[in-house]
């Protein structure tokens, strides 16, 4: 990405004419008076004709009534039927005009081609003319639907406003012709929208609207303000509600303007928003990680309120919700786990594949017998508590707290807040809220052993504070309620809720729950004797509910002010992002002040995001919408081959954010927090989701590796941050302690040891490009290959096949693959194994991927042509049918660089037509290629002269190459025997057990297998055209990468599958002995040379990245990866190191508030302004706010994480 500067248009040309004419069509409900192109007259007639409708009907039975001709009953049921008739009447004739139009379907979401076409119209009532002013509905169940309620809305809506019914409300006849005309105005809006055409929604909260929930928006709201007028109207006289009749009538004129706004939730938001607080607040569980698990969560807690409002005895209500609560707070999703045996319960279904196998076995993690025997102990010891103390002690309610049975247990409750805390603030790298250093936590360590060694202490009080947390808390809280003398009223809905809640809590969030306690024991204690009447009389069940509720908001509006106060000072004080208009919105915001804190203090009430339009300082209040911010399931990414790396390491970071949590080294853990890591080049995104007794359910995100300007920007800022935090040398100072970066929206927590792959690149030059080093690469190339031939032998005795070799576990799939899709070709179909599958893995990435493979070196004009080599060329041309064979490159023959790599065009069968060809072999059309070997069946029969030379006996295949044998008597020299009887030595013992030294020796000095494998090498040598040596670094480059070139011998060693595996893995192994050698000098013998190479095939995948071998490697954590690189830009060579280390992982804490804002601003800015630019003001890199990387972690379609994992459920024991 290029920024482009602080005063790029917020909205490009383009999108301002077209935002400027959807908003009006918003505010209206659907009608589209601008539309950019001169149209008819009465196109504009008919829109405000059908607006108008609903305003006429009512005016009807308004009038009726007025005249006292029809009773107000009547008179709504006869503007209802009128409306209906109407509504009938459009969707008829919408439904004609697409059947002699043909058959459209209009789509969920709005199809803004369509709204941008230009229609050609006819007449009034033409067919364009109908569907360009009702489209018509999508399915016949909406048409009924919206229909029916068209009616219903327009009859309850002339009885909510009737004349009469308003001057008795507000006794002043001018006052209710005011609110007559607009409220009809309201109801107009409404109607459109729900029978003609739907507007959209600035309050958008999916990306397609699939099942036409947008038309049922506006009416939905209006119903509920009549539900309230029907409510006055029926109980009597009630003052309250009376109240709130008036001035929900008066705010029935503003809804237009909150609609535009976007302040109203749609309706699936509005209802997974209402059951998340009711299920949070109301009784006392957590946030869900998703819609089925909250729906299910939701009804049990309602059932369990239910029953504790009928059941008979206080003390059956006691154990009853300690039981539930207790029952409900565990994670449930380990239950399919316990009866199946399975462990779909892990979430990512990468999960077992390239993680460790750690977290498995150690407690919490499977629903075992320890766990089962645990938490059955506990829930005995707490419902035996909590019925002696409620049977003994409940009776004196009439005590005051300061001297009652409570009181100890409420001294003891404010002790155990005051410890917790302490022990929390410790284990942190900041206390005070991120204000100060904490001198207690060590810094300055990159050793994971010596950081480790360093924070025993804390782990210390770590162990501690878990014991008071999870276990003394929940039972001190338990005997504090089970005493508590409200119980004794407790037939009452709302002491029946607030029990219910306060002993559900006390296991969900215990830390939230103490300090809810503590806050109503210091309320009592400050009272003494004296009574609250106000307060006392609300119990204590409703008293914690409601400081519970209190809490959340007053947390909610500090984060939120941080986050204005940021937007604000940023806006000025980053020069990047100051723009011309900056000094006029700090002004504006200064003298609007008050109503800049309403606008706040409005979305922390409602629990809804601050959305900054734009992230300019210019502030409003989203929708209210669940914790995770978006509708779709947790998981979604954009994937591409950098994801292997976040899937491997979501293992291990699972297990350090488990004892992260435990600890509490993270700070308070609450659904909706959101935590950075950052370790080289990985940005690593993780969001609480759920969170209960002894769990945690988090989902951790992967974020782009192919750095562009702006997450560069914003990285570096982030390093900077974590830098100060962990790098800084301890016992400073008081001035020297200060957090510098407290304004930043990353405040710095912990750093975790987690496996990953520490990342190394390295340029080649001087190293690949030395003709000593191209010699030597000769002989150790056919040292290498004798060493895996006589490999090869000792595998096939002990039986293994080349899918389950040790150490070839990375070319497990890509070997058995190409045997699979070769064993049925013809000899000229067999092709580099390698070339095709990487190919093919990058085709299928590149597939999955929309977003993640954009960088700033795209092509304007269009996607760059594939680089396509010698392998891909002759497998289309084989693919074809084209029998030709390949041809060495000719003398003088041009060397295309810019599709086909460093190859000649000789060699691509396609072009040999062309009379490229010439001087090669003549081949006979029709006639198989001769190839001037012998048959397997005409070979002599090897006579070996020890009976164990038999178990390193070669396939007879392998000895057919097409090659005189002068050529192979010339290299004889180059043939290591030293080597070869040295090897011989090492491996004979594994095949001859506890054989004498003399069947050793007899095995060394069997000249016909020494003969075998000097043929066999020597043909593979010359195979690859190294007779004298490797040429230059783009030949070795081409070998590295299975792009042999042509020569004699190509055809028999590509028959031969296994062999040229063996080839292609001996040239890879030699060139990692070169780069080894060139860096920590040369071998000191054989012996060491056998061990590195043991080390290689046991260790280390050496290959390309982008093999398939490569991602299985990487996800079954093999030690180490090597690859060979061409830099095309610098025309360098490049070798990169992957090792599998545990490193530390810096994590810090996000502003939760601001990550929400601007979530909600990418929803408004994408989904309804359109405003997809990839250079738009709201995507630059923001160092303070972070907030290109931000904008990334959305889940898609908005961001472009390439990893996000499946709810991953964490114990926290």
């Amino acid at each position: 990405m290029v920024r482009m500067g602080p005063d790029v248009p917020l909205l490009n040309e383009y999108k301002q004419e077209f935002f400027w004419k959807r908003f009006p069509q918003t505010v209206l409900g659907g009608p589209r008076f601008k539309l950019g192109y001169c149209a008819p007259l009465y196109v504009y007639v008919n829109q405000a004709v059908l607006f108008l409708t609903p305003w006429l009907f009512g005016g009807i039975g308004t009038l009726l009534c007025q005249l006292q001709l029809l009773k107000e009953l009547h008179a709504a049921v006869l503007s209802g039927m009128l409306m209906f008739g109407a509504a009938v009447g459009i969707q008829a004739l919408a439904l004609y005009a697409a059947r002699r139009s043909g058959t459209v379907e209009r789509l969920g979401a709005p199809n803004i081609l369509a709204d941008e076409e230009e229609v050609e119209f006819t007449n009034c009532v033409g067919p364009e003319t109908v569907r360009f002013i009702a489209p018509g509905k999508r399915f016949g169940l909406n048409v009924v639907l919206h229909t029916a309620l068209a009616g219903a809305l327009c009859g309850f809506g002339t009885w909510y406003v009737f004349l009469g019914r308003l001057t008795a409300l507000y006794g002043s006849i001018g006052v209710s012709l005011v609110v007559f005309i607009l409220s009809w105005v309201t109801l107009c809006i409404a109607e459109y929208s729900l029978v003609v055409n739907t507007a959209t929604e600035t309050a958008t909260f999916q990306a397609q609207d699939t099942y036409e929930i947008t038309p049922l928006t506006r009416p939905l709201y209006i119903l509920i303000f009549i539900a309230v007028d029907m409510a006055d109207r029926f109980t009597g006289t009630i003052p309250e509600l009376q109240t709130a009749n008036q001035v929900l009538h008066v705010l029935f004129l503003f809804l237009p303007l909150l609609w535009a706004l976007g302040l109203l939730s749609p309706p699936d938001a509005l209802l997974l928003w209402v059951m998340e607080q009711v299920l949070v607040f109301g009784f006392g569980g957590s946030p869900m990680s998703s819609n089925f698990r909250l729906l299910v969560m939701f009804f049990a807690s309602v059932g369990v309120a239910v029953c504790n409002f009928f059941l008979p005895s206080t003390i059956s209500v006691v154990l009853f919700s300690i039981s539930m609560g207790f029952l409900l707070s565990l994670d449930l999703s380990q239950i399919g786990t316990l009866c199946t045996g399975s462990r779909s319960a892990l979430g990512d279904h990468g999960w077992c594949r390239g993680g460790s196998p750690t977290p498995h076995v150690s407690f919490g993690w499977h629903l075992g017998c320890r766990e089962l025997l645990l938490y059955l102990s506990v829930l005995l010891a707490a419902m035996a508590e909590a019925g002696l103390l409620h049977h003994f002690f409940s009776i004196a309610k009439l005590q005051s707290l300061v001297r009652g049975p409570q009181a100890p247990v409420s001294y003891l409750l404010l002790i155990l807040f005051v410890l917790c805390w302490i022990l929390r603030e410790i284990q942190g790298t900041y206390v005070l809220g991120g204000v100060f250093l904490n001198p207690l936590y060590p810094r300055g360590m990159s050793n994971v052993q010596t950081f480790k060694q360093r924070s025993r202490g804390l782990h210390v009080a770590a162990v501690i504070r878990r014991v008071l947390l999870s276990l003394v808390s929940p039972f001190a809280m338990i005997a504090y309620l089970s005493m508590d003398s409200s119980l004794q009223v407790l037939h009452t809905a709302s002491l029946s809720v607030g029990f219910t809640r306060a002993y559900r809590v006390v296991w969900q969030s215990p830390e939230e729950a103490l300090l809810q306690m503590v806050v109503v024991v210091s309320v009592r204690l400050m009272a003494g004797d004296k009574m609250l009447p106000g307060w006392d009389n609300l119990g204590t069940g409703v008293q914690l509910l409601l400081v519970g509720l209190l809490s959340d908001r007053v947390v909610q509006f500090l984060a939120k002010l941080k986050f204005t106060v940021m937007v604000l000072v940023t806006s000025w004080t980053e020069k990047k992002q100051r723009r011309q208009s900056a000094g006029t919105l700090l002004a504006l915001n200064a003298s609007l002040c008050p109503l800049l804190l309403a606008v706040v203090t409005l979305s922390a009430m409602l629990s809804a995001p601050l959305l900054p339009l734009f992230t300019l300082p210019i502030f409003l209040v989203g929708f209210p919408r669940p914790q995770r911010s978006w509708p779709g399931p947790v998981g979604t990414a954009c994937p591409c081959p950098d994801s292997i790396f976040y899937q491997q390491m979501s293992s291990s970071l699972a297990s350090a954010l488990r004892r992260a949590f435990a600890r509490g080294s993270l700070g308070s853990l609450s659904p909706g927090s959101h935590f950075l890591g950052r370790f080289q080049d990985r940005m690593v995104w993780i969001m609480i989701l759920e969170r209960g007794y002894g769990y945690c359910t988090v989902n951790i995100k992967g974020l782009e590796l192919q750095e562009t300007s702006c997450h560069t920007v914003e990285a570096l800022r982030v390093d900077e941050v974590f830098e100060w935090a962990f790098e800084r040398p301890e016992r400073l100072g008081f001035t020297q302690g200060l957090n510098l970066h407290w304004g930043n929206s990353l405040t710095p927590c912990t750093a975790l040891p987690v496996r990953v792959y520490s990342d190394a690149q390295n340029v080649l030059s001087g190293i690949i490009d030395s003709h000593d080093n191209l010699r030597k690469l000769q002989d150790d190339f056919l040292k290498v290959l004798v060493w895996l031939l006589l490999r090869y032998g000792v595998q096939k005795r002990k039986g293994w096949s080349s899918e389950d070799r040790p150490g070839g576990g990375g070319r497990k799939s890509q070997t058995s693959q190409l045997v699979q899709s070769t064993r049925n070709l013809p000899v000229e179909a067999v092709i580099v194994e390698s070339n095709v599958s990487s190919l093919r893995f990058r085709q299928d990435s590149s597939s999955l991927t929309s977003f993640g493979d954009w960088s700033d070196e795209d092509d304007l004009f269009g996607p760059q042509p594939a680089r396509r080599t010698v392998a891909l060329v002759n497998t289309e041309a084989q693919q074809g049918h084209t029998a030709l064979q390949m041809g060495p490159s000719l003398p003088g023959s041009v060397e295309m660089d810019s599709l086909f790599e460093n190859m000649a065009l000789s060699a691509l069968q396609p072009l040999q037509p062309l009379g490229l060809g010439l001087g090669l072999p003549a081949v006979d059309k029709g006639r198989p290629p001769e190839v001037f070997t012998e048959s397997p069946e005409s070979l002599p029969h090897l006579n070996f002269s020890c009976p164990q030379s038999e178990v390193f006996n070669l396939p007879t295949g392998w000895r057919t190459a097409p090659l005189p044998p002068s050529r192979l008597q010339q290299l004889r020299p180059l043939f290591s025997e030293d080597w070869f009887r040295f090897a011989l030595g090492q491996f004979g013992p594994v095949v001859q057990g506890e054989a004498s030294e003399d069947m050793t020796k007899t095995l060394k000095e069997d000249e016909a297998l020494r003969e075998l494998h000097t043929q066999v090498a020597l043909s593979c040598l010359i195979t690859l055209g190294a007779e004298s040596a490797f040429t230059s670094p783009s030949y070795v480059y081409r070998l590295y990468c299975g792009d042999v070139p042509w020569t004699e011998g190509l055809d028999w060693l590509s028959a031969s599958k296994e062999l040229y595996q063996l080839a292609l893995k001996a040239f890879r192994f030699s060139f990692k002995l070169l780069f080894d050698q060139a860096s920590l000098g040369p071998m000191e013998g054989p012996g060491e040379l056998f061990s590195t190479l043991e080390e290689y095939e046991r260790d280390w995948y050496i290959g390309l990245e982008s093999e398939k071998g490569w991602h299985d490697s990487v996800l079954k954590e093999k030690p180490f990866l090597f690859s060979l690189g061409h830099d095309l830009t610098m025309g360098t060579y490049t070798g990169r190191v992957l090792s599998l280390q545990e490193q530390l992982v810096q994590v810090g804490r996000l502003n939760g508030e601001g990550v929400r804002g601007q979530w909600a601003n990418l929803s408004w800015e994408l989904l309804y302004a359109t405003n997809d630019d990839e250079e738009r003001y709201s995507i630059q890199a923001h160092p303070i706010m972070l907030r290109n990387l931000t904008v990334q972690a959305a889940d898609p379609p908005l961001g472009y994480p390439i990893y996000s994992s499946a709810p991953l459920h964490l114990p926290c024991f």
